[in-house]
């Protein structure tokens, strides 16, 4: 959940939302000018993050791939800077100027959407998104339901979707070639009418 931090409209530059963040208790997201302060994630959005960091932990540990949980920050753009819930990156790390802890060049980003922040996440932080260069694939997961929708770059600015729903179903992450069953990304997950 995201809440705007900003009093009375006040700005504020890149330089003070960092320097902010290097004390702030709390994480908080930045679009132009605004900071957005972010709350805690539920038990469901909880498990299923570990889920899928286990399920990725040992298909990338023998490539030039890391997988980063929600603690490492990404410029979607030059004044936007957000933690997707799960990032991967392939080869070299580019880092924004003078910073070791925000990303440049994710290939996937994973966002487990909640009630106060699914219209943010499909809406205008996937039109960010898709402004990254190096960006292959957006996936969204349902924490409600056993339901996934699964963006992914076919060309130049071309985008194609498709959804998945039913633990029996396989989300296949194309740009590094791994497969994960949706009855292990949502093992031990509250769903209110089951798997």
């Amino acid at each position: 959940m995201l809440t705007n931090i900003s009093v009375c409209k006040k700005t504020f530059s890149p330089e003070e939302y960092f320097d902010a963040e290097e004390t702030a208790e709390v994480k908080s997201e930045y679009y132009h000018g605004e900071i957005f302060a972010m709350t805690g994630a539920s038990f469901n959005h909880n498990i299923i993050a570990w889920n899928i960091l286990a399920a990725l932990h040992e298909p990338l540990s023998h490539t030039d791939c890391f997988a980063f949980p929600g603690d490492m920050r990404i410029q979607a753009e030059a004044k936007h800077y957000t933690y997707p819930d799960i990032s991967i990156v392939c080869g070299d790390i580019a880092f924004a100027e003078g910073r070791d802890d925000t990303i440049k060049n994710p290939m996937v980003i994973i966002e487990i959407l909640s009630d106060s922040t699914k219209a943010y996440d499909r809406g205008m932080k996937f039109t960010a998104y898709r402004k990254i260069p190096s960006l292959k694939d957006y996936i969204l997961i349902n924490q409600y339901a056993c339901q996934i929708e699964y963006f992914y770059k076919t060309g130049f600015k071309r985008w194609e979707s498709e959804e998945l729903n039913g633990s029996e179903e396989i989300l296949n992450i194309r740009s590094v070639g791994i497969g994960l069953p949706l009855k292990s990304i949502y093992h031990r997950v509250n769903i209110p009418d089951g798997l």
